[in-house]
């Protein structure tokens, strides 16, 4: 990644994609199982449909368990914002209108196999990040950066790890 010189503000975004050797309906049963992501995940320790959810639709909501060594731990509620089978899923963290940020998963098939893209964007609404912000305003750009490195590190390490999985199944 390369420097943006970008503030909370402007809403960034981060992403990465690969190709998997696996039809997108194995693809999409990796990434719409909320379960598997706390198993990938360097800083998602677990997760737990809310409001008697059993499995992701446009609305439903989750809880999530994090943990980050300069961040402590926290608690999100997620909710489903898209779910186009095979396709597209993403959930918003805080609220749904005003989010604190969105992620999502995108299928696309090539030849074979699947183009698997993971995106997230950063706001607009308040996160952890902005209490670092707010004390070290001067800052804020290598703030932001910093995390995004983080977010696309972590990605890159999800992708990679679902691309192993599916592989090493089929």
């Amino acid at each position: 990644m390369e420097w943006t010189g970008q503030v909370y503000a402007d809403t960034p975004t981060v992403s990465a994609e690969t190709y998997i050797e696996a039809a997108p309906r194995q693809v999409w049963e990796c990434v719409s199982d909320i379960q598997l992501m706390p198993r990938l995940s360097a800083e998602l320790r677990s997760v737990e449909w809310l409001d008697g959810a059993s499995g992701p639709a446009v609305g439903a909501r989750f809880a999530g368990q994090n943990v980050h060594d300069a961040l402590g731990s926290w608690e999100t509620i997620s909710t489903v914002v898209t779910y186009e089978p095979e396709h597209s899923f993403a959930w918003a963290v805080g609220s749904p209108e005003y989010p604190s940020s969105i992620w999502r998963f995108t299928l696309r098939p090539e030849g074979l196999g699947t183009v698997l893209e993971q995106w997230m964007q950063m706001g607009p609404a308040r996160s952890g990040l902005s209490y670092a912000i707010d004390a070290m305003p001067d800052k804020e750009q290598k703030i932001v950066f910093v995390r995004l490195r983080e977010f696309e590190s972590g990605i890159e390490a999800n992708l990679a790890a679902i691309k192993t999985l599916l592989e090493r199944e089929a």
